[in-house]
């Protein structure tokens, strides 16, 4: 079982910039690929960025691909997004994921741990 705790959400100005962590329990955290999602009102679920156990291999939306990085540091069992030049269009709830499968997915139900979401407010 793996738990999921995010932080560093907030409000923040357009152009402005924002990191998000997310802290993981349990050993098996180093073997798991790691997600950020998304939730506007109203909208779906969607995927922002991924990354592999080692943290080598990311994968972007197009919507923040050049704006926003992945990274995790495996030694403190945390993952985080680093997002900078922000619009109002990235106002969200953002949520960290895991996925058991050691392979980069964009698909939701692929992963198998959820945290419980931050706030990030961009405004104009």
């Amino acid at each position: 079982q793996v738990q999921l705790v995010e932080s560093g959400g907030g409000l923040v100005q357009a152009g402005g910039s924002l990191r998000l962590s997310c802290a993981a329990s349990g050993r098996t955290f180093s073997s798991y690929v790691m997600g950020w999602f998304r939730q506007a009102p109203g909208k779906e679920r969607e995927f922002v960025a991924a990354a592999s156990w080692t943290g080598g291999r990311t994968y972007y939306a197009d919507s923040v691909k050049g704006r926003f990085t992945i990274s995790r540091d495996n030694a403190k069992n945390t993952v985080y997004l680093q997002m900078n030049s922000l619009k109002p269009e990235d106002t969200a709830v953002y949520y960290c994921a895991a996925r058991k499968i050691p392979r980069i997915s964009a698909i939701t139900s692929n992963y198998d741990y959820w945290g419980q979401g931050t706030q990030v407010t961009v405004s104009s």
